[in-house]
């Protein structure tokens, strides 16, 4: 990676909401030390802001930052750009999100989030992921929330949604017998009228939807293949148009779209909320 880096933190676990203290730190000391995946040695990272582009935060729960936890909104603003993917599934709360905070609670963390990121440019949020169950014999899922999702964050001038269907994955799965959650796993043809229903709803509110390494999600009408950390984009909302790379990430999935940055998090930074769908490795807890 050449040129100023993008910083993520983090795709591995929360940590906005469960580490803050730790990503504080870290910023006060312009330097991240951290186990990356698959390697045993500590390695250790320069965050001076003279050489981060921009920082990209992941969450379910900013509050610890809007509340300037640990000093972490007032760190923030030594860097010249930070962008938010806050993800907003309307379960949280649910034994499927235990410890995301409710729907109306995270929506009600919008209005302050867009003042520290100062454009709702900067600002993605993720539904993700879609999920179907089955509870007392019928048929759910979370679809139903996306109208109330779209409504709220169009009236805030947020316009982008990246979103995926749940994948499960062989740990996910295990948690689901274990949580006792009757996952139910669409078809081709359930997936495209699912679709459907997302992209008439964004039309509404004049939303931009973007699937997340699901490519067969990504060529149907109305849906655009999902960069998450998108070089292009981050190099136009950067307040002196400084570029950042455009390189593909080939750390992160063969489907995944996104350029190059480096993730501070680490899977030994367990995540507590251990939503049962999780693809990572959260602490499984079933109360």
């Amino acid at each position: 990676m050449t040129g100023k880096r993008v910083i993520s933190a983090s795709r591995r676990t929360d940590l906005v909401a469960y580490y803050p203290d730790w990503l504080a730190s870290c910023l006060r000391e312009r330097r991240a030390a951290f186990f990356h995946h698959g390697r045993r040695s500590e390695i250790s990272l320069d965050l001076n802001p003279e050489v981060v582009h921009t920082l990209v935060l992941w969450s379910k729960n900013f509050e610890p930052l809007l509340e300037n936890r640990h000093g972490l909104r007032e760190l923030l603003a030594d860097y010249p750009q930070v962008y938010f993917h806050f993800t907003i599934t309307g379960l949280g709360g649910t034994f499927l999100e235990r410890l995301a905070p409710p729907p109306e609670e995270a929506l009600e963390q919008i209005p302050w989030l867009l003042e520290v990121a100062a454009r709702p440019e900067r600002i993605s949020i993720r539904f993700d992921p879609v999920v179907f169950w089955r509870e007392a014999g019928r048929l759910k899922t979370n679809l139903d929330f996306f109208p109330v999702l779209a409504r709220e964050i169009s009236r805030r001038g947020i316009k982008t949604v990246r979103f995926s269907f749940t994948q499960w994955y062989r740990k996910a799965v295990a948690r689901a017998r274990k949580t006792g959650l009757d996952f139910y796993e669409p078809g081709p043809e359930e997936k495209r009228e699912a679709v459907k229903k997302l992209v008439g709803v964004a039309a509404d509110y004049g939303l931009e939807l973007w699937s997340c390494s699901q490519a067969e999600i990504a060529r149907l009408p109305g849906i655009k293949a999902s960069a998450c950390i998108d070089g292009a984009l981050l190099t136009r909302l950067h307040p002196a148009g400084e570029p950042a790379s455009t390189v593909k990430d080939r750390t992160q999935r063969k489907d995944c779209l996104c350029t190059e940055s480096i993730d501070i998090g680490s899977y030994t930074q367990g995540c507590p909320a251990a939503c049962v769908y999780c693809y990572a490795n959260p602490r499984l807890k079933t109360s």
